[in-house]
């Protein structure tokens, strides 16, 4: 979101934050919480779901690299909507609302970016939810996502390999779906050389039979 920016107003999204690391497991913050500011996501993934009443979990969508968690809230001035913890060691710069909304009133070019990215957001959960109402398959919906987290972790390269964070469990509760069908759905994908699991490395192996089944 804030890379390509003129000199100036890169100068000035230097000069604001503090970059962290943290390990597997960390919650950034959490849904209903009050809005403290947004964490930019440099390196690494970080999960964000929501809790019904019931205590039921919903995983909603993996963040990656160049993500701004947090925006939504910090333009609307309301709570957090998600939780998001990370899913691996995690590299990202965190940003107080305050001194977020002072660089947006200065850079005019930031604020562009910031809608940008809200309407990436937007699109991205509307796909989603499309996805998961208009899908006829499991197989179908498991496809979609698996594409869409090698195209991120591809970023240009030929080759869609990605590291795979999540259970099945929590694959199954991303997808709409229970735990069986995705272990089932999985080593389908793999007896059909779709894709390759090496321990946690995911390899799509024919991306152009995974489009035709999320189609």
């Amino acid at each position: 979101m804030f890379c390509n920016m003129n000199p100036e107003t890169l100068a000035g999204y230097e000069s604001i934050g503090i970059q962290l690391s943290h390990k597997k497991g960390v919650k950034l913050f959490e849904e209903e919480t009050p809005c403290t500011g947004v964490f930019v996501l440099c390196g690494g993934r970080v999960k964000l779901s929501c809790t019904s009443r019931e205590g039921k979990t919903l995983l909603l969508r993996i963040a990656v690299p160049g993500d701004v968690l947090g925006l939504g809230a910090v333009i609307s001035d309301s709570r957090y909507e998600v939780t998001a913890e990370t899913l691996e060691p995690t590299q990202l710069k965190s940003i107080r609302r305050e001194e977020f909304l002072a660089f947006l009133s200065r850079f005019g070019e930031a604020s562009m970016h910031s809608a940008q990215a809200l309407s990436k957001e937007y699109r991205s959960a509307f796909f989603d939810a499309r996805r998961l109402a208009l899908s006829d398959s499991a197989a179908g919906r498991l496809a979609g996502v698996l594409l869409d987290w090698g195209k991120a972790a591809a970023t240009g390269k030929a080759e869609m390999r990605f590291p795979m964070a999540l259970t099945h469990e929590e694959l199954a509760n991303l997808i709409g779906t229970s735990r069986e069908t995705v272990t089932r759905v999985l080593g389908r994908f793999k007896k059909e050389n779709l894709i390759r699991i090496n321990g946690s490395s995911v390899l799509i192996v024919n991306s152009g039979k995974l489009e035709q089944l999320a189609a």
